[in-house]
């Protein structure tokens, strides 16, 4: 048995982490301006929180097309590029380390973020859910097939999303791979029907995560490229586990090691998955035995879970998303068994600082 804490250091690919707790990736919706710019109030938001041994922002978007959802800050333009330098100042100030998280939504859009066009996936298929815009929930509506210049200019602008994203200073990357969006989309055989090398076979839908790596190992430090993975997403964005789930999740995490990534960032089951024979019931304890370096789990863990996790050896490093929006000081209150603040749900995607930077801290 292991005896490993929550509060040790870790080193991440040489990057020294105060602690084993990450702060999860959360869409906050807080950019509600022209060019969806991060602003002061992000770097406010980010900084309250730098204590986590490591941030991962919320996703930011790599290209218009990208866009899924309103008032998120981007990373493809200059003024986006120069806006979050103001979040990754603060959080350094702090003391902290912050990556930024790289995301494609695909078929998780509307016409109305597209100029009435029918959003990008790899293949023309209706997620069937409710999606925010502007303007209120709609519901969404059958994407346009990627063609093949599509899939080139989106592995481009997940390439420069990198190189955007430290010139922005961040420590590092995280590729959206999990949740139902894009990258999903292509490994999913819900929602991937092509017929060409972006189809078919687990491989060939694995594809275009492996063209971005490749093409990020020609222009960033890959021991700072991370990888989010959701291998047992059920019912989610009409994505289901098939009967090709497992050799395809093996085949990506097998092959992954070989890019010597900062790490993989694994997710639980969403939903119970008990019986159901195509699905992995234990993702940590199942990619353990595959992949050979750092792996970050997440899904509704307490500090409990959280530090058996670890001294199971299942993995190196624990993920919070909820608890940290309403604790920004979620460090301190697992170190000393203080009381959580409960989060404001009807607060999570609203404009402005309430339910954003107004939680209370303990005070000294």
């Amino acid at each position: 048995m292991n005896n490993i804490s929550l509060f040790e250091t870790y080193n991440l690919g040489g990057l020294e982490l105060k602690n084993r707790i990450v702060m999860a990736p959360m869409t906050r919706s807080r950019a509600a301006n022209e060019g969806n710019v991060a602003t002061a109030l992000q770097a406010e938001y980010y900084a309250q929180r730098a204590t986590a041994g490591l941030i991962v922002t919320e996703g930011t978007f790599i290209s218009k097309d990208a866009v899924g959802v309103p008032n998120v800050p981007g990373i493809y333009s200059n003024a986006q590029v120069a806006g979050w330098k103001l979040t990754t100042d603060a959080v350094h100030e702090k003391g902290g380390k912050i990556f930024a998280q790289l995301w494609h939504t695909g078929a998780y859009s509307h016409p109305d973020h597209h100029d009435g066009k029918a959003p990008l996936a790899p293949s023309a298929y209706n997620p069937n859910v409710e999606v925010f815009t502007a303007t209120g929930f709609k519901q969404s509506e059958t994407a346009r097939a990627m063609t093949l210049e599509d899939i080139r200019q989106t592995v481009t602008d997940f390439i420069q999303g990198a190189v955007n994203a430290f010139e922005a200073g961040f420590d590092g990357v995280e590729l959206h791979g999990a949740n139902g969006y894009l990258l999903q989309q292509f490994f999913s055989k819900n929602s991937n029907f092509r017929t060409d090398e972006y189809g078919g076979s687990p491989e060939n839908r694995a594809r275009i995560l492996f063209d971005i790596l490749d093409g990020l190992k020609q222009v960033v430090d890959m021991s700072r490229v991370g990888v989010r993975l959701n291998p047992s997403l059920n019912g989610i964005m009409g994505i289901t586990v098939d009967d090709e789930t497992v050799v395809t999740y093996d085949y990506i995490l097998s092959r992954l090691n070989g890019y010597g990534l900062a790490y993989v960032h694994l997710i639980e089951p969403f939903t119970d998955v008990t019986g159901n024979k195509d699905a992995i019931q234990e993702i940590a304890k199942h990619f353990r035995k595959i992949y050979t370096g750092t792996i970050i789990i997440n899904r509704a863990f307490t500090k409990a879970t959280a530090t058996q996790v670890l001294n199971d050896g299942d993995a190196d490093l624990v993920s919070f998303g909820v608890p940290f929006i309403a604790n920004p000081d979620l460090v301190e209150r697992y170190k000393t068994d203080a009381p959580l603040n409960a989060p404001d749900q009807q607060t999570f995607y609203t404009p402005g600082e309430k339910g954003y930077t107004d939680y209370a801290a303990l005070t000294n």
